[in-house]
C-alpha cells in the first residue's frame, strides 16, 4: 500500500512553432504543481510542437527525439521536485514522426508511448504506434499512459487497466464541438466511463488557447475510480493547474458491491469476435 498521492493536471496555452514558449509554460505549471505538493503531474498532448500543423513537413521540423530539449527538461524538473511527469511530445523516430508521450521520474526517462489511434488529419502527419500502453511502477503507484483519441477505445483502456494501472495519465488536445444545453462534453464522459468501468483514477490534461482557428474542450480533470470528478472538468479557456489527493490503493480493489467485481465479472469467453454467438444460441434453443 502507498499513501495517498497528490495528482496534478496542467492545462496549457500551446501554439504551433513556439517550442520554447510551450516548454516555458509547461515548466511553470510543473513548478506550480510541485509547490502544491503534487507527486504526479500530467501535461497535455504535443507540448513541444502545438497541434494544428500546416502539414507533415511542419510537424517533422518541430519533432524531437526523446533525449531532445523537451523531455530532457522534464527529467530535470522531475529530479528537482522529486515527482513523476507524464507529457505528450512530437517525436522524431527513424521511421517517421510520432504523437508520443513520455513518463519521467527522478531516475530519468522510464517509458515512451506512441499514440496508436490517430484522429482526423493526424493520419497525414504521424506514424501510428504499434505497442500497448505502458504501465509504469513508480514511487507513488502504477501509472498507465494514453494519448487523446486512444481513450475512446474501451479495449485499449482495458488493456492498461488489466496491466495494473492505478491511474491512467491522459495527455490530450480535445477539439471543441457543439454540446447540447445542460450536457457535459462527451469526451469528458469518455474519461469518466473509463474510470468507472475499470475502477481506476483517470487524470486528463487538456489544453487551451485557440490555435489556427481550432478551439478546445478544455476538459482538464481528475476522476476517481467511481467515475466522478475529484477536480474539474475545468471547461474554461484558460491556463490552470488542478490538483486532487488520490489514494491510488483504491484502484487495486475492483469490487462494486458484495457480489460484483468489474474485472472478475468479465466474460472474456464471450467477447471473441470469431465466436458465432447467434448460431450457438439458436442451436441451444432447438435442442432444449
Amino acid at each position: 500500500m502507498t499513501p495517498p498521492a497528490r495528482v496534478a493536471v496542467a492545462q496549457l496555452p500551446l501554439q504551433v512553432g513556439r517550442a520554447a514558449g510551450n516548454r516555458e509554460a509547461a515548466a511553470a505549471a510543473v513548478a506550480e504543481a510541485a509547490a502544491a505538493g503534487a507527486r504526479l503531474v500530467v501535461l497535455p498532448e504535443l507540448v513541444n510542437s502545438g497541434y494544428v500543423f500546416s502539414g507533415p513537413d511542419e510537424a517533422r521540423a518541430l519533432a524531437e527525439p526523446p533525449d531532445g530539449p523537451t523531455v530532457s527538461q522534464w527529467e530535470r524538473l522531475a529530479r528537482a521536485h522529486d515527482l513523476v511527469i507524464v507529457g505528450g511530445f512530437c517525436e522524431r523516430t527513424a521511421d517517421g514522426v510520432r504523437n508520443s508521450q513520455a513518463l519521467v521520474d527522478p531516475g530519468g526517462l522510464r517509458a515512451v508511448y506512441r499514440k496508436a489511434h490517430l484522429w482526423h488529419d493526424e493520419q497525414d502527419v504521424f506514424t501510428p504506434g504499434g505497442g500497448r500502453p505502458p504501465v509504469v511502477e513508480t514511487a507513488i503507484g502504477r501509472v498507465g499512459m494514453m494519448v487523446c483519441y486512444d481513450l475512446e477505445f474501451p479495449e485499449w483502456v482495458r488493456a492498461a487497466a488489466l496491466a495494473g494501472a492505478d491511474v491512467l495519465a491522459v495527455s490530450t488536445n480535445w477539439p471543441s464541438s457543439p454540446v447540447p444545453a445542460g450536457e457535459r462534453p462527451v469526451l469528458v464522459a469518455h474519461a469518466q466511463v473509463a474510470a468507472a468501468a475499470n475502477r481506476m483514477f483517470v487524470a486528463v490534461a487538456d489544453r487551451c488557447a485557440a490555435e489556427r482557428g481550432v478551439g478546445w474542450v478544455c476538459g482538464t480533470s481528475i476522476i476517481g475510480p467511481d467515475g466522478y470528478p475529484l477536480a474539474g472538468p475545468l471547461l474554461q479557456d484558460r491556463a490552470a493547474v488542478l490538483v486532487a489527493d488520490c489514494d491510488l490503493s483504491e484502484a487495486r480493489d475492483k469490487a462494486i458491491g458484495p457480489r460484483n467485481d468489474v474485472h472478475r465479472d468479465r466474460r472474456a469467453d464471450l467477447y471473441d469476435g470469431r465466436r458465432d454467438v447467434t448460431n450457438t444460441e439458436k442451436k441451444g434453443r432447438h435442442t432444449s
